[in-house]
């Protein structure tokens, strides 16, 4: 079970993007890398078509592995380790580790 969901917001703690904050767009399960909204941007040259048709360069978001993000909470303002509570009604929800609340 991965412990970031799509639409979360997460912060990256290694590499040459350390320290940024952003959105979770993509999951990638099988290899176990997370698209993040404005980190890892590289550029994807791309042949002129219908669909482009003047071609060039497009700058788009590359996947960085998940154990590379942590969750963010905002109440704490930084990346944060996540538990697993049952709440009154039976049902399992993230917590955060240092001040117990919900992310």
């Amino acid at each position: 079970m991965l412990r970031v969901k799509k639409n979360d917001r997460v912060q990256v703690v290694t590499g040459n993007e350390r320290g940024k904050v952003g959105r979770v767009l993509r999951l990638l399960p099988g290899s176990s890398r997370v698209v993040v909204e404005g980190v890892n941007k590289r550029f994807k040259h791309v042949r002129r078509s219908q669909q482009n048709p003047q071609g060039g360069r497009l700058e788009r978001e590359n996947p960085i592995d998940v154990s590379n993000v942590m969750p963010y909470c905002e109440s704490c303002q930084r990346g944060v380790r996540i538990r697993f509570a049952v709440g009154e009604d039976g049902t399992k929800h993230r917590v955060c580790a240092k001040h117990g609340g919900a992310l």
